[in-house]
């Protein structure tokens, strides 16, 4: 016997480690019921209303954060702009296919995605900051991730169990987020050190 086999504890029993049973019939006729509703089923348990409103807020954020993008994208000039415009261009593509992501997920959910530009800033987390120099555009790029993964967290977080899909869908744009930040915080660190050098040249 190895020696710390006596004091590993004994596996817990829980609740899940019985047999896998369902009343199959149950569900069937369940799911005859208001099929008009789709994806939206009984045993959907979160507030299906207040949650889509909170993805409508998380769409507005992500077209927002779209709208700034393109901007900087066409905006970036000096020595660094092409890199930086590319990288920009690039965000902003993958903020798209976040805001199309959270789009049919509200549609999944019997909801209507807000697209009306009236209003979208009063929806949206993050700010539209246009900032005038390229290091100012991409310090206002990283702001806006920051804010996105404070709040993304939140809405994990408050889904919870009660409704996996839209955690799921929000976890993967949350971990897309985190990696924008970080090439904001690295192309942040090469700028500025390019215009401190060119600086001490003059």
């Amino acid at each position: 016997m190895r020696p710390w086999a006596a004091t590993m504890p004994e596996p817990t029993t829980t609740a899940n480690d019985g047999p896998f049973l369902i009343d199959i019939k149950e569900i069937r006729r369940r799911a005859r019921e208001h099929i008009e509703r789709g994806a939206v089923t009984p045993e959907y348990k979160s507030n299906r209303v207040e949650v889509v409103r909170v993805l409508n807020e998380a769409l507005a954020t992500e077209i927002v954060c779209v709208l700034r993008y393109k901007r900087h994208q066409y905006m970036a000039a000096g020595i660094n702009a092409i890199p930086v415009a590319a990288e920009f261009a690039q965000h902003a593509a993958e903020e798209q296919g976040h805001a199309d992501m959270i789009a049919a997920r509200i549609t999944q959910l019997d909801g209507e995605p807000d697209f009306n530009p009236e209003g979208l800033l009063t929806r949206a987390h993050s700010e539209y900051k246009e900032g005038k120099t390229l290091v100012e555009m991409i310090e206002e790029d990283l702001i806006a991730e920051r804010i996105a993964i404070d709040t993304y967290s939140e809405i994990i977080r408050y889904l919870g169990n009660n409704d996996s899909t839209s955690r799921l869908m929000m976890e993967k744009i949350l971990s897309m987020e985190e990696e924008h930040a970080e090439d904001m915080k690295t192309l942040l660190e090469k700028v500025g050190k390019d215009q401190h050098v060119r600086g001490s040249r003059n």
